[in-house]
């Protein structure tokens, strides 16, 4: 008699979805790389409330594994009309303590957003993503606070010190400095 791995047998018994099963095997396969039970559980969690949400404008794309999510965004505001964006997140060990990396990329033809908190290096200066984080927050609130974000914006521009920024800025942007110039966009 063949060999059946326990959790499919389970799985289809209690009818759990493609996806969920795809995570249960990356969170074991993160476990051999060191992560701990506790954090991949929470990621896994995290996971399937993201995507049992279904928030307007967001779409959760696959990833490599439970620690690297892509996010699909599109804005309800006339100045986004039309774009699509699409985050990174990149959670590291000290997740839940530290936030999680979250940057814009430009990948299938998805651009940065002009926003005044954005720069032209994908880097968002957020309160949430630095001394505003705390444990209670988790990915699906801080890539509803970035949709926020764009979402209340009056105006199309970069943040008045962007090339500078850009041009001395960490591959992190946990690592960079931010100024916070204007609350108010």
């Amino acid at each position: 008699m063949d060999h059946i791995d326990p959790f499919w047998r389970c799985a289809r018994r209690t009818n759990f979805s493609t996806s969920v099963r795809i995570l249960f095997l990356k969170s074991r396969q993160s476990q051999k790389n060191g992560m701990s039970h506790r954090f991949a559980r929470r990621l896994l969690k995290e996971h399937q409330a993201f995507e049992r949400a279904n928030l307007p404008g967001l779409q959760l794309l696959p990833g490599s594994d439970i620690t690297k999510y892509l996010v699909s965004m599109s804005v309800a505001n006339e100045l986004y009309s039309g774009q699509k964006f699409m985050l990174l997140i990149s959670i590291g060990t000290e997740y839940p303590v530290e936030p999680p990396l979250v940057k814009f990329v430009t990948e299938n033809e998805c651009t940065v957003p002009l926003h005044p908190h954005v720069y032209s290096n994908g880097h968002i200066c957020l309160n949430v993503l630095g001394k505003d984080w705390t444990p209670a927050c988790g990915v699906e609130s801080v890539v509803l606070s970035v949709q926020s974000m764009l979402s209340t914006n009056t105006l199309a521009e970069r943040p008045p010190d962007d090339a500078r920024y850009v041009r001395h800025a960490p591959r992190d942007p946990k690592n960079g400095r931010f100024v916070y110039h204007d609350d108010t966009v």
